[in-house]
């Protein structure tokens, strides 16, 4: 098993080939309002490159898709409106961290006017929204509810090597793996997938994943062979879909799909949001980011560098993403209202802590910060025309990207 990283030839490089921009200053218009003044005066935007309509098909190895005339977006008036009436969501995954998201989608839940589109994840990003979109099907938002809690409730307890494989809590690109006493006592084999898949199998119905009910879903894995970008949709996604969407290269056999192999799908789309933005019918995209962008402290230890490389990795690509989607948005996208809520903004030092923590403590002061990053996005003015992602210490206004 190949230790290297297959990113070089990820979404991300062909993002970032297409897109000049990287960072977005905070004058940058976004809000409805200031929208038609602000593209009145700009020159007019080329047409979008083949390279972003292109680059998320379904399936890589098969011919480019031709642009199609889609529905308008369904919410054109909704700026005026918020709590938004319809909601896509982008989920990142990031180990334990991915318990912030599981906060921030209950509250989101207990939103009975808001109503969920189009959901995309990579990673425990993945699981998050298998596991919401399940129990929306079987139960409701009360079951979406109740299919998260039971989840990670289980997680907290069981603190055991299976644990951290389901949450892709381990290091993709670092080599400083804690194993929990599961695994050190010799009771768990890192090598056999069944007992994974059996637990997924628990919690989700695969088969509701492809009722009308569901939201559309976007998956995300890396294919080894080409380090390309594979996503998978409600039909595709299977038990082995969310393994290899989770699977540590450095730790896991990759995980073999109709012929193809596996790695986690944090290294081409962490999560997936061009092919998010193409399928959702809404105009209202909230990006739920868990893993630390910003640290204060230059890393010195083998342990500390592994910790930061992650969480570089982990962001490198959705802020490609990003950066595509502002410099396409004034011709392909111009209702587009992309908003962020990030864990770090919630919980001091997250960059310090690690992703393999399993401590009951860490896991609900994660879910209650991502409650509260959730109850103030809901509670945002629509109409401030401000451009940052809300912090703890301010008060809650829009956030558009």
């Amino acid at each position: 098993m190949s230790a290297s990283c297959p990113v070089s030839t990820s979404s991300a490089s062909a993002l970032l080939a297409a897109s000049d921009i990287w960072s977005f200053s905070d004058d940058t218009p976004s809000a409805v309002s200031s929208a038609a003044k602000s593209n009145a005066e700009r020159p007019a935007a080329p047409p979008l490159p083949d390279a972003i309509l292109n680059m998320q098909s379904a399936r890589a190895d098969l011919p480019a898709r031709a642009p199609v005339d889609k529905p308008k977006k369904t919410d054109a008036g909704e700026s005026l409106v918020w709590p938004p009436r319809k909601l896509s969501l982008a989920l990142q995954g990031g180990g334990t961290f991915a318990a912030f998201t599981w906060g921030a989608l209950e509250r989101l839940l207990e939103e009975p006017d808001c109503a969920f589109d189009t959901i995309s994840g990579a990673s425990a990003g993945a699981v998050n929204a298998a596991l919401f979109a399940c129990g929306l099907v079987e139960g409701g938002r009360e079951g979406a509810r109740a299919a998260l809690k039971r989840f990670w409730m289980r997680i907290m307890h069981e603190a055991s090597f299976r644990s951290l494989m389901l949450v892709g809590g381990f290091s993709p690109a670092g080599r400083s793996v804690a194993f929990g006493p599961t695994l050190r006592s010799g009771q768990f084999d890192p090598f056999d997938l069944d007992p994974l898949r059996q637990a997924l199998a628990r919690d989700i119905d695969f088969t509701a994943l492809q009722s009308p009910a569901c939201p559309k879903l976007l998956v995300a894995a890396t294919r080894v062979r080409d380090g390309r970008q594979q996503v998978f949709s409600n039909a595709e996604i299977t038990a082995d879909v969310l393994l290899a969407s989770t699977c540590p290269p450095l730790i896991h056999c990759a995980v073999e799909i109709d012929g193809e192999s596996y790695w986690d799908g944090g290294f081409g789309a962490n999560p997936p949001l061009v092919r998010l933005v193409q399928e959702s019918e809404t105009s209202n995209v909230l990006v739920v980011q868990v893993t630390p962008a910003r640290d204060n402290y230059v890393p010195i230890t083998p342990a500390a560098i592994d910790r930061r490389l992650d969480q570089i990795t982990a962001n490198s690509v959705l802020n490609a993403e990003i950066a595509a989607l502002e410099w396409a948005r004034p011709a392909a996208a111009p209702s587009l209202r992309l908003f962020r809520i990030a864990a770090e903004d919630e919980i001091d030092g997250l960059a310090q802590r690690s992703a393999t923590d399993l401590g009951p403590g860490f896991i609900r002061l994660l879910h209650r910060s991502g409650r509260k990053a959730a109850e103030r996005f809901l509670a945002q003015d629509a109409g401030s025309t401000r451009i940052e992602t809300p912090r703890k210490s301010r008060v809650a206004e829009p956030a558009l990207l």
